[in-house]
């Protein structure tokens, strides 16, 4: 049975780069898919775009492209990514001076648009999935609507010839569905394949997160070599089952547990995994190891998707101010829950509208809290850090400012104080029809 080899280049936006040049240089691939593009991530790259309309699209776009298309040129590597955000003309754009700035002659890049729903969801009657609100109660906080595209776009840009495809917002699992249509030719109705090839994606999509990489827990369950770990490669056969394997001498490894742990990774109804292409069955998987580092992955099913695009929408919802300021030695921590009392009165005496505020020893009860730290010993060190969200930027650097001085106006001691302010981008949902949205896709020739 004829199979196609698909490499996991990026699980997301800061991913490693060396992986996915093992993989371009060795790993005997068809396609090399980079998946780097995260719900909030698409808000930030509308709101780069409009500051600049040659931007919003990954940061690291050029620099991946750079480390892998030679090999991926020579061995007839075909890419998929979605690194084009916001910004997908842009971005087909960018690696096209890659590729001629490198003498790689005759590859086409594609870019997919279509995802940007914006103008369709100010003008319908949709509502928040989260709060039942419809969207034009966000107003003028509103930033970005994009719907997640499936697998047919990718597909049919590949069927055309692309080297190369871009794309912004895209379901993850589709990013590596779409290359499996179009080496297989399977019809967009059948579900079952439809729905194996979803789970290939999902498996894949983290890439280092199935080879060991955040399944990683120290006496508990070991992993050889984290700091050279390799990415996964899956072998996917006709009717969509698939082997999971890595690069021989790379770190890391595959087995039926780190894959179980991905098989579950952000799955609600196992039997009911929607996607813009099919609703995936992930109940029949079976999972069974078939050599070192080989895990052969069978079965799964699917069945006709909803008809309904989900929709990420971002917005701006405050702005948190931050500061953090160090003590060491005797007291420490007495000290640094101390500065948190004076900070937390400081910014009551002064007025600061706060809609919520944490003080926190990092390293003491950041994570776990208050109750759950309270027995703790006593650290020789702590680094307070307090923080307060606003309505306002200017509110939000007061909080800030409070926490730096406590140098002369706090307890003894205090050291390497920073101060920050950020915008914070809220991401809610809602669902259009899919007869809505209409994905465009334009080839050039580098």
């Amino acid at each position: 049975m004829r199979t196609v080899r698909i490499g996991a280049g990026a699980g997301f936006s800061g991913d490693r780069i060396e992986p996915a040049v093992d993989l371009a240089e060795k790993g005997d691939l068809d396609f090399l898919v980079f998946e780097c593009l995260a719900e909030r991530t698409i808000a930030l790259a509308q709101q780069a775009l409009l500051r600049d309309p040659n931007a919003g699209y990954d940061p690291m776009l050029v620099a991946r492209m750079r480390a892998v298309l030679p090999a991926c040129h020579k061995h007839g590597v075909r890419i998929i990514t979605n690194m084009g955000a916001a910004n997908p003309f842009a971005a087909a754009q960018a690696v096209r001076a890659v590729v001629q700035d490198l003498g790689l002659h005759g590859m086409r890049v594609a870019a997919i648009s279509g995802d940007d729903v914006l103008a369709e969801v100010k003008s319908g009657d949709y509502r928040l999935d989260e709060t039942g609100q419809p969207v034009s109660a966000l107003g003028s906080k509103l930033i970005s609507a994009n719907a997640y595209l499936g697998a047919a776009p990718i597909a049919q840009a590949l069927d055309r010839g692309a080297d190369i495809v871009i794309t912004g917002r895209a379901a993850d699992p589709a990013l590596f569905l779409g290359p499996l249509v179009h080496a297989f030719g399977w019809s967009m109705n059948d579900w079952g394949r439809l729905g194996r090839g979803t789970i290939v994606g999902h498996l894949l999509e983290c890439a280092g997160q199935i080879t060991g990489g955040y399944f990683a827990d120290p006496g508990y369950k070991d992993i050889p070599d984290l700091a050279r770990l390799g990415f996964p490669i899956g072998e996917v056969d006709e009717d969509g089952n698939m082997t999971v394997t890595k690069l021989p001498g790379t770190g890391g490894a595959v087995t039926p547990a780190t894959v179980k742990e991905q098989l579950l990774y952000e799955i609600h109804d196992p039997r009911r995994y929607l996607q813009p292409d099919v609703i995936a069955d992930f109940s029949g998987v079976r999972i069974e190891e078939t050599g070192p580092d080989t895990v052969r992955v069978t079965g799964g099913d699917g069945c006709a998707r909803t008809g309904l695009l989900k929709v990420s929408v971002g917005y701006i919802d405050s702005y948190v101010g931050e500061g953090q300021i160090s003590y060491a030695g005797p007291g420490a921590m007495e000290r640094g829950r101390l500065a948190i009392e004076i900070v937390a009165e400081r910014l009551k005496i002064t007025g600061v509208p706060c809609a919520e505020t944490r003080g926190e020893l990092i390293g003491v009860d950041s994570i776990l809290g208050a109750r759950l730290s309270g027995n703790c010993t006593a650290p020789r060190e702590v680094r307070v850090r307090f923080v307060g969200r606003t309505d306002c930027r200017a509110d939000a650097e007061r909080v800030g400012n409070e926490v730096e001085s406590l140098y002369l106006n706090g307890p003894a001691g205090g050291g390497g104080a920073a101060k920050s302010t950020r915008e914070i981008v809220g991401i809610v949902s809602t669902f259009v029809p899919e007869n809505r949205v209409t994905p465009s896709i334009h080839i050039q020739e580098a």
